[in-house]
C-alpha cells in the first residue's frame, strides 16, 4: 500500500502534502527522555500562544459575574427599602398593646 510504510514523509514531501503529527498516550509507548522533554516543550509552546486568549476571556467572563454580583446585590437592597409589610406588622404591634393595656387597666 502506498503510503502505509516508513517513507511515508518522503511520498508526502514529493506530493507537497505535510505529514500530521500522531496522537500517543505517553503512559503506553516507550519514549525516550528526550522526546518527553520535546513534548513538554511543545506543550509549553501551545499553552503560552494561548495565553493571551484565554486571559481576555478569563477577564471578561469575571468582570460579567461581578456585574450579575453587584446588580442582584443592589436589587436586594433596593426591594428590601421598598417594602413595608414590618411597618404594618409594627402597627400592629403597637394597637395590640394598646389593647392590652386597656383590658388591663379599663374596668
Amino acid at each position: 500500500m502506498a503510503g502505509s510504510g516508513a517513507g511515508d514523509h518522503v511520498d508526502d514531501a514529493k506530493s507537497g502534502k505535510a505529514p500530521f503529527a500522531q496522537r500517543i498516550d505517553p503512559t503506553r509507548e516507550k519514549l525516550t527522555p528526550a522526546q518527553l522533554q520535546f513534548m513538554r516543550q511543545v506543550q509549553l509552546a501551545q499553552w503560552q500562544k494561548t495565553l493571551p486568549q484565554r486571559r481576555t476571556r478569563n477577564i471578561v467572563t469575571g468582570l460579567g459575574i461581578g456585574a450579575l454580583v453587584l446588580a442582584i446585590y443592589g436589587y436586594t437592597f433596593y426591594s428590601v427599602s421598598q417594602e413595608r409589610f414590618l411597618d404594618e406588622l409594627e402597627d400592629e404591634a403597637k394597637a395590640a398593646r394598646a389593647r392590652a393595656l386597656a383590658r388591663a387597666s379599663g374596668p
